[in-house]
């Protein structure tokens, strides 16, 4: 016993002088760090940890023969030495389930206590005698633990007691190194984290300030995904584009909702949050990419489990705000410079197709522009007939398509009719609405067409194709529709311009050109040819019939002539109404006696086909390159001469001029 109490002075001593030079050797803030009230109903694991450590610094010393209990001051036993789940001893029980021990006493006094076996109130622990010693904190000496033995009965002393009180100092350096070491881990983890997010937040500035640097929308795209290769080399990332836009990035891939993998994404995009997924080995997050017109596609990480914790998430989150930021920027840009340049394009082919006013050149420039501004192989243009009521071909790089008419029922004539909206089809062979004549025969698969519109009437059809599917954008869809009317207003000009200039040089009773027009014509063709026949026709007696059957039938006898002048001539010769009822057919590089065959035709079948009967008589002349005097004057006079000479003669006869 004597041994064992010089032991534990001089333990006790030892402890002291190190516990002295332990706190002269901690930092000043570091020492007046404490347990307080507050912290009570929290250190069991605290106080069990420290009892480990002082058993195992113990270990081998002569403590008390009996086994030492660690107590919490809410009367919980922490531990026992020595025990095991086997053991019946009274200390495997709470603390204030025992009766009125020396551990009650020193938990009420906050005093070292030793009593002795018969002062015990529980009938169990008569056999014993126990004594307690309280720990408290360095600073605010509040009690934040007990050491409690059992003796036998008559063994314990006041030497027991001083060996238990340095025991107990001993587990209170044991209890503040943890509590330090736990204490300082603590704020080291803070500071590593603190590192982390500072070093997180440069990368996210460095990112961004790249990010902001670019404006086009291919390396935006590259620099997301490249900086989450470098941040996270064992990740993989997959970029989800809603937008019609492809990519040269084997990682960026269209946001198909319809694919089974693909809901996680799905999910994100339209719910516009971060979706998680979990296995038992892997880990996928869907983060939105959204800017501030809307979410553009999906951030898709896939990793090992337990790879990412909730600052990596937030980090990424800000990474993909950045990136849709970034994204809508470089699009909006893009987009910016596609619209300058459409409209730069809309503005010279709206001046080049109102630079002329010929219906079929104003067509064929458009055509060959339309091939070339969407890339396509082929290209139909169409005008609406409204007196036959069918879609002609105007234009086309399809040779056996021009002129080819279909009816309004037809095809995507048909479709155009009807909606009045543009068609974009992906595929013809896969999905074929209605029959095609113009896809047919060009083996196409992409479809762009619109329907020429003016005053919200069809007065046109455009249809480009490529025998490549999936050719055609939603940008191209749009631009047609632009251009379509454009290209409806420069129809209508040309038509227009046409029908007026019909008009100017058409006379409007017979149907045969004006007077004006056939001397301009014969003069351009005395400059190219080398010769030409003049008919004059003179309806005889039309005063006559004016007289008696009065001049709506005179006009229609006019219309009946001129109606047989039409059809005996060729689509080469110039028929026109030369004045009054007289009548002119100019014949290119015909001989006079070939000239004199058409005279008679027109002679004989006037005087058959006329009802009221009516004949007329014929002058006819001719000019060759090797005249004395070619012009158009003479050659009139010439043919008026042999007219007069033939009404002489009798009428309803041909006189050529000599």
């Amino acid at each position: 016993m004597a041994h064992n109490r010089k032991s534990a002075n001089l333990t006790g001593m030892a402890q002291n002088e190190d516990h002295s030079r332990t706190q002269q050797q901690l930092p000043g803030w570091l020492q007046k760090q404490d347990l307080t009230e507050a912290d009570l109903p929290y250190i069991h694991g605290l106080l069990a940890g420290s009892f480990g450590d002082w058993l195992e610094e113990a270990d081998g010393f002569p403590w008390l023969g009996g086994q030492i209990a660690l107590i919490h001051p809410d009367g919980t036993t922490i531990a026992i030495s020595g025990s095991d789940d086997g053991d019946a001893h009274p200390f495997s029980r709470r603390a204030d389930t025992w009766g009125v021990t020396a551990a009650t006493v020193a938990l009420d006094t906050c005093r070292p206590t030793l009593m002795r076996s018969e002062e015990h109130t529980t009938h169990a622990l008569r056999s014993y005698d126990s004594i307690a010693v309280p720990i408290f904190t360095r600073s605010t000496g509040i009690p934040c633990a007990l050491l409690a033995s059992l003796l036998p009965a008559g063994e314990a002393h006041a030497g027991e007691l001083k060996l238990l009180q340095a025991a107990a100092l001993h587990y209170r350096n044991c209890l503040y190194r943890q509590f330090e070491h736990i204490f300082v881990g603590g704020m080291l983890r803070e500071q590593k984290l603190s590192q982390r997010e500072e070093k997180r937040r440069d990368i996210l500035f460095d990112v961004m300030r790249r990010l902001n640097d670019h404006i086009d929308v291919e390396n935006v795209l590259s620099e997301v995904l490249d900086s989450l290769e470098q941040l996270y080399p064992i990740c993989r990332a997959d970029l989800f584009l809603s937008q019609d836009y492809n990519s040269h990035n084997e990682k960026v891939k269209p946001l198909a909702f319809h694919l089974s993998n693909m809901d996680l994404c799905k999910q994100a995009f339209l719910e516009g949050q971060i979706r998680e997924s979990r296995t038992e080995d892997r880990h996928q997050l869907a983060i939105p990419l959204s800017g501030k017109q809307g979410t553009y596609g999906v951030l898709r990480l896939d990793l090992p489990v337990n790879e990412f914790d909730d600052a990596d998430i937030r980090f990424l989150s800000l990474l993909a705000a950045a990136a849709g930021t970034a994204f809508e920027k470089a699009k909006l840009h893009e987009q910016a410079n596609v619209l300058i340049g459409e409209l730069r394009l809309i503005n010279e082919l709206t001046q080049r197709l109102n630079r002329s006013l010929k219906l079929t050149d104003t067509m064929q420039f458009a055509s060959a522009e339309l091939l070339n501004i969407f890339q396509s192989d082929f290209c139909c243009i169409f005008q609406y007939d409204i007196q036959s009521g069918q879609f002609i071909v105007m234009s086309s790089n399809v040779p056996e398509m021009i002129g080819e008419a279909y009816a309004t029922e037809y095809g995507f004539c048909s479709v155009l009719w009807s909606t009045k909206e543009p068609i974009i089809l992906s595929d013809y062979r896969s999905a074929t609405p209605v029959s095609s004549q113009l896809m047919d025969i060009t083996h196409s698969r992409s479809l762009l067409a619109s329907p020429l519109l003016l005053n919200g009437n069809v007065i046109g059809a455009v249809m480009i194709t490529k025998r490549e599917a999936n050719h055609f954008s939603y940008d191209n869809y749009k631009l047609l529709q632009v251009l379509s009317a454009h290209l409806g207003l420069a129809m209508s000009n040309a038509t227009l311009h046409a029908e007026v200039r019909r008009m100017v040089i058409t006379d409007n009773l017979t149907g045969l050109f004006a007077r004006h027009y056939l001397n301009e014509r014969i003069g351009r063709k005395q400059l190219r040819d080398h010769s030409g026949s003049l008919i004059v026709v003179d309806i005889d007696h039309f005063k006559r019939v004016n007289d008696t059957y009065g001049h709506q039938v005179g006009d229609d006898i006019l219309t009946q002539v001129s109606g047989i002048i039409r059809t005996s001539i060729r689509d080469t010769d110039i028929a026109a109404r030369w004045g009054g009822e007289e009548l002119a057919i100019y014949l290119p590089i015909l001989s006079l006696e070939q000239t004199e065959r058409v005279a008679e035709r027109i002679r004989h079948r006037v005087e058959s086909e006329t009802n009221p009967q009516v004949t007329v008589s014929c002058g006819i002349a001719e000019w060759r390159s090797t005249d004395e005097r070619v012009s158009v004057e003479s050659l009139f006079y010439k043919a008026d001469m042999a007219l007069y000479d033939a009404k002489h003669l009798g009428r309803n006869r041909i006189v050529i001029s000599e």
